[in-house]
């Protein structure tokens, strides 16, 4: 049996299925009921977290985080992401580095002082989670804590940053123990506040390191990648992770199926191939949105997929400033910008594509969406 060919428009409409982009609002639906909270929900700008779970059909609004339920702390690439609380130490297991190797690329060059030092990447970062939560007993801002974590630790955990013109911690070490430190960040706080995480057990601060007879997680980022964001290859699974090539390989599922996309190998999980088969177009309404900057969907690292056109890819994911995206059935059809003034919420639209009476009395619906979960009219 050869391999199966799948086309692109299966592969975009399957994870809008997968993502549960496709579901209308329900007012009695739990906050924490979202599939994409597994793998972590981004939490960057003011349509972040919150609103990629609007978009799920999850009833949330702006400024009124469901701090019970979910929580806020740094993981996969050091940015801040939500899950669900009763799941963080879940997630911290599954967040430990694969190997020293691994721990030094999350770490990026502070891998190197470490090392001259004789210290272990996955050590270092042990260390400064115990550390870190030695220093925070109470919430403190970033900035202060920064400054106390650069008086309690030695130079190979420090360095002089020409930027802000002073001698700091290392910062991608700095967000990444803080989980490993049993500690999440306060919603809502610009410069961020750090506290600790309530009941976070004394056993697990600075437990960085994996079991070496452990190799699969309650929530294994491999898996979930390959779920919500397949299929993909190991490379793409690795970028997106934040992890060495060869660890991936390493932990890369039994039960995959390898597909071709337009050509390109590709792996599903087997208990995906189905749906993915089956994911062709159909007789339903168009599935439009506005997705913020970050949202899960556009973080894929297979980008040639999500948008063919390299002008369109430059336009979408700029260096600085990236806009949102308007998409119908996986298809980004446009972006999008916010402009409020005052009580009112204005979009400015760049559609890529003539769009439907359809699509775009769909796209007006969804900037009313938006509005109300401001708390704002739309213009």
């Amino acid at each position: 049996m050869g391999v199966q060919s799948v086309s692109r428009d299966q592969v975009l409409r399957r994870r809008v299925r997968v993502q549960q982009l496709d579901r209308p609002v329900d007012p009695t639906r739990a906050v924490t009921d979202a599939a994409v909270l597994d793998l972590g929900v981004q939490d960057t700008g003011p349509d972040g977290a919150l609103w990629a779970l609007a978009v799920r059909g999850v009833p949330v609004r702006s400024r009124a985080w469901p701090q019970d339920d979910l929580a806020l702390v740094w993981s996969l690439r050091g940015a801040p992401h939500a899950y669900r609380r009763e799941r963080l130490r879940d997630v911290q297991a599954a967040l430990r580095p694969y190997s020293d190797a691994d721990a030094a690329s999350r770490i990026y060059d502070a891998a190197k002082p470490l090392r001259a030092a004789g210290i272990r990447p996955v050590d270092g970062l042990a260390h400064a989670a115990r550390t870190m939560r030695a220093v925070v007993t109470e919430p403190m801002v970033k900035g202060a804590l920064s400054t106390r974590m650069t008086q309690e630790l030695p130079e190979p955990y420090v360095r002089w940053c020409r930027a802000c013109r002073a001698t700091h911690m290392w910062e991608m070490t700095f967000r990444l123990a803080a989980l490993h430190g049993g500690l999440e960040l306060e919603p809502g706080t610009s410069p961020p506040v750090v506290r600790r995480i309530p009941g976070w057990p004394s056993s697990r601060v600075g437990s960085v390191e994996r079991a070496r007879t452990s190799r699969v997680d309650p929530l294994d980022p491999v898996r979930l990648v390959l779920h919500l964001m397949g299929p993909a290859d190991p490379k793409q699974v690795a970028v997106f992770l934040d992890a060495p090539l060869a660890d991936v390989r390493e932990r890369w599922p039994a039960d995959v199926v390898d597909v071709e996309v337009d050509g390109a190998p590709r792996s599903v999980l087997a208990s995906d191939a189905e749906a993915l088969a089956r994911a062709g177009r159909d007789d339903e309404p168009p599935v439009v949105r506005l997705l913020g900057p970050y949202d899960l969907f556009l973080q894929s690292r297979d980008r040639e997929t999500l948008v063919p056109d390299p002008a369109r890819r430059r336009a979408l994911w700029p260096v600085l400033g990236r806009p949102g995206a308007v998409v119908v059935d996986g298809d980004v059809v446009g972006t999008w910008r916010p402009r409020a003034r005052g009580r009112r919420l204005g979009l400015e639209l760049d559609p890529w594509v003539p769009w439907t009476r359809d699509v775009q009395r769909a796209v007006d619906a969804e900037h009313e969406r938006l509005a109300e979960f401001r708390g704002l009219e739309r213009t």
